[in-house]
């Protein structure tokens, strides 16, 4: 099969002397693996960067077949923040979940426009938000809603209410309850709003199916102690 698309960069890892298997999240096509011959060259390895937009033209001989890519650089994004440990650990965070929990060869428009809007915000001042509310919609767009804002709350003044979903109860914070960017951001709320969604997506997906959990979304985390 022969296609071309455009994609981001999931993930990368040797192949052979002179070769990398990639994984692309396509805009048409999904979540796609390929071999890229010459990818550790200088001229590729330079743009072969996670998260990076790639031109991408597959070739496959059958659809169960691991195919080839040839691949030009639409757009640099990861290393625009090489400097930036908070940006570009939530990032490779964000690459290394889609790679695990997206399924193969399927599209999923709405998450690639999702993740394309969430790029476009990533220099806004309070773009650490804007990942967390990304994450919650990404639960959505993989099938599981946790239904925030339906759930029976008890009024509070408290910025964080108990919540019990499912089996488990969870800290939750008040704005992603109401689904509104908070009018006063400090990184104890930073904090406690990413240990939600990272508690929420490893009961769902990573737990029940022993995937191991990206240790870069633990050290974001930390980077708001």
């Amino acid at each position: 099969m022969n296609w071309e698309d455009e994609g981001y960069l999931l993930s990368k890892r040797k192949f052979r002397e002179n070769a990398n298997i990639i994984n692309i999240f396509s805009q048409s096509k999904g979540k796609v693996s390929g071999v890229v011959y010459g990818g550790n060259s200088r001229k590729i390895r330079n743009f072969l960067q996670i998260s990076n937009k790639l031109y991408i033209i597959h070739t496959s001989k059958s659809e169960n077949m691991l195919g080839y890519f040839k691949t030009e650089l639409i757009k640099p994004i990861s290393p625009l923040y090489f400097n930036d440990k908070k940006r570009s650990t939530a990032l490779i965070s964000l690459c290394y979940m889609l790679n695990i929990l997206l399924p193969e060869s399927q599209p999923n428009k709405n998450i690639y426009k999702s993740f394309e809007d969430f790029l476009r915000s990533i220099n806004l001042e309070n773009w650490i938000i804007l990942f967390i509310f990304f994450e919650l919609k990404l639960l959505k767009d993989l099938g599981y809603d946790p239904n925030l804002s339906k759930l029976n709350i008890e009024s509070s003044e408290s910025e964080i209410k108990k919540i019990k979903i499912d089996t488990y109860t969870y800290d939750v914070p008040d704005f992603l309850i109401k689904e509104k960017v908070p009018q006063k951001i400090s990184n104890p709320l930073i904090k406690k709003s990413l240990y939600f969604t990272r508690n929420l997506i490893q009961n769902k997906f990573y737990l029940p199916n022993n995937l191991p959990f990206p240790k870069t979304r633990i050290l974001l985390e930390n980077y708001y102690n």
